[in-house]
């Protein structure tokens, strides 16, 4: 990037789902965009996650399934789980928005979503959720389908962490990152970069008006005429602002992208921004891999956790966050980087029953070398490879044994809840600890990313301490922040809030309401008025274009003439074409739609005195909700996607 000033009307930071959201919403909603990402692949820690899950009660992905579930519900459970730890306001914008934005999102045929079975985490909880959908997950897509997009998109974290093959089938949260790509590549006024980093924000009288970024050691300044979004990540790789909030566990246990270094929450703060939840992540037990770091891991059908003592302490089937509270719970207030051990038989073999990881394991050899697991005859004798007193490890297996015996742990209720049995088709994950060879193997607690940030109102407006908005800035995402408080009440709620605050956030800079779907056809009525243009064209007359124009309408061809504006304009800007003896448009690739607009590939050939010419234009067509066009932008040459610039 060279040291002049770019501008724009909306610069958001972070390529996650909030910032894709964010770019996407913007875009739509006809503001010029800029997204900076700082690694050198879009799709933040949203990328790393398995499911890509998104909590969205009764959105009309699960309403079509005919899935009995209301708002009301759902807002009653989460109220009850979070409690008056953060403003009502934030809690019930989440739990209505959701069904919105889905309703937003599937107006674009980029975007499709599936439901996920998966039941809420406090199921004694008024409103909980247990035997019918909550979450949705986006369907799942091929590298060819995806095309350039491929190249940018993050790795898997088995890619990054362990060097394997990229896959070919692009799942979860990489899904959910490649159908915004795609999305956004149907509008030209949205420029995607990736090796640009946030330094700081700029401000004039009090507002943001831009930031100062680094692209490979160079500055430079882009301008953003409404509003800055942050949607940065967390903190959780930037080890002093661990220590400083006091977040429990360490960086190298995060499973948040390595960027995620708090550099948005540090440039905000310098403005005056203030912050809330800072000492609380996304927690899960996580097993401790050959690198030190402990992996984000669930589902356990056998085996118990003890502590430095040999004592059991939790139950090991709870939902993860929750199982993580419980852990730092359990800490010495100088140990903010725990490590306890999972003890097991060997019934299913020498390796360690965690259905889970989200980093695959590896040879079992590495894991010893580095001595996290350990392996002996008797419990006795792995009480002395694990450094536990003796007889107090042989004492809890004897007691488990005997709960596993009576069909019931009384001790810590485990497989007692749907989602304790849900990894296992409803049956209790309580297997005894009986046949030698008996294993143990290191766990620690892990983390998906911090989740404090910045205090923001409903519409992600970032506030002072004061309560006061800072005029042109917003945050999403970790970022931000989360309206969950100090509890993760079910799977899907990060990557939830993120992508619907996201696109908030984008609809109050577009001076839009927070519920409004973009007026507008459906696809299928998009795809008509394609045809209804490709025939007005073929037929060569001038006033058959023009009559499918609304009255205000604009035609814009970045590379020939200023733009010709209303329909009278209009009009005589297409009586040109009646002057050839014939005019013939095809297609010269799939038309893509997204909500009102759609990408028009076309080889328009006019004939006149026996001479041919043909152009190739790519046109971006708006229409209204009477299906009439708004505007039609023509582009020439490779096409009209912004591809991602170094």
């Amino acid at each position: 990037m060279d040291q002049e000033i770019r501008a724009c009307d909306v610069l958001v930071i972070g390529s996650g789902a909030g910032g894709l959201s964010a770019a996407y919403t913007a875009a739509r909603e006809g503001l010029e965009v800029v997204l900076i990402e700082a690694a050198d692949r879009f799709g933040g820690t949203t990328a790393y996650s398995g499911g890509g899950a998104l909590w969205y009660p009764a959105n009309p992905v699960l309403r079509r399934e005919g899935t009995e579930d209301t708002v009301a519900d759902a807002l009653r459970y989460y109220q009850a789980v979070v409690g008056a730890r953060t403003p009502p306001e934030l809690q019930e914008t989440y739990v209505r928005g959701g069904s919105a934005v889905i309703a937003y999102l599937e107006q674009d045929q980029n975007f499709q979503f599936l439901p996920l079975a998966w039941p809420d985490y406090f199921e004694e909880l008024p409103g909980a959720q247990t035997t019918t959908a909550r979450q949705i997950i986006p369907a799942p897509l091929s590298a060819t389908d995806l095309g350039v997009w491929h190249e940018v998109l993050r790795n898997t974290l088995d890619t990054d962490r362990l060097g394997a093959p990229a896959p070919e089938l692009i799942v979860g949260g990489r899904a959910l990152v490649a159908r915004f790509l795609l999305a956004l590549s149907a509008y030209d006024t949205a420029s995607l970069l990736l090796n640009t980093a946030l330094v700081s924000l700029d401000t004039d009288a009090g507002s943001v008006t831009g930031a100062v970024v680094d692209h490979a050691g160079e500055q430079g300044v882009i301008r953003a005429r409404r509003g800055v979004v942050l949607a940065a990540g967390g903190f959780e790789q930037h080890a002093p602002m661990r220590r400083r909030y006091g977040v429990p566990g360490a960086s190298k246990d995060s499973l948040g992208a390595p960027t995620n270094t708090g550099a948005a929450h540090r440039a905000a703060i310098a403005v005056g921004a203030s912050v809330d939840l800072m000492d609380q992540a996304w927690w899960a037990p996580g097993i401790v891999q050959p690198d030190g770091g402990a992996v984000f891991t669930l589902d356990f059908p056998a085996g118990i956790f003890v502590n430095s003592s040999g004592t059991r302490f939790m139950n090991e089937s709870a939902p993860y966050d929750r199982a993580g509270r419980i852990l730092i719970e359990q800490l010495p207030e100088e140990d903010r980087v725990p490590r306890f051990w999972f003890v097991y038989d060997d019934r299913a073999g020498a390796m360690p029953p965690a259905g889970i990881p989200m980093v695959s394991l590896v040879e079992r050899e590495a894991y010893e070398r580095a001595g996290l697991w350990h392996t002996a005859d008797s419990i006795p004798a792995l009480a002395e490879l694990i450094g536990v007193p003796p007889p107090a490890l042989s004492e809890t297996v004897a007691r488990f044994n005997q709960l596993v015996a009576a069909g019931a742990d009384s001790d810590f209720q485990r497989g007692a809840t749907v989602y304790d049995c849900f990894f296992h088709e409803g049956a209790r994950p309580l297997t005894p600890i009986t046949e030698g060879p008996f294993h143990a193997a290191a766990f620690g607690l892990s983390d998906l990313g911090t989740k404090g940030g910045l205090r923001t109102d409903a519409s992600g407006r970032v506030l002072t301490e004061a309560d006061g908005v800072i005029p042109g800035l917003y945050a999403a995402g970790n970022t931000m922040a989360a309206p969950s408080g100090e509890a993760y009440p079910g799977g899907g709620n990060p990557i939830g809030t993120s992508l619907l605050f996201g696109h908030l956030a984008a609809l109050d800079l577009a001076g839009m309401p927070s519920d409004t779907q973009t007026p507008g056809p459906d696809t299928e009525t998009v795809q008509a008025a394609v045809r209804r243009y490709l025939d007005a064209v073929s037929s060569g007359s001038g006033a058959s274009i023009a009559a499918l124009y609304a009255p205000t309408a604009t035609v814009e061809d970045p590379v020939g003439h200023p733009p010709v504006r209303g329909i009278a304009d209009i009009a005589a800007f297409y009586a040109g074409l009646d002057a050839n003896d014939a005019v013939h448009a095809v297609l010269t690739d799939e038309v893509r739609v997204a909500g009102p607009r759609a990408v028009i590939p076309l080889a328009i050939t006019l004939t006149r005195a026996g001479q041919q010419t043909v152009i190739r234009p790519v046109n971006v067509m708006t229409l209204d909700r009477e299906a009439r066009i708004t505007s039609m932008r023509s582009f020439y040459g490779a096409g009209n996607m912004t591809l991602p610039r170094d």
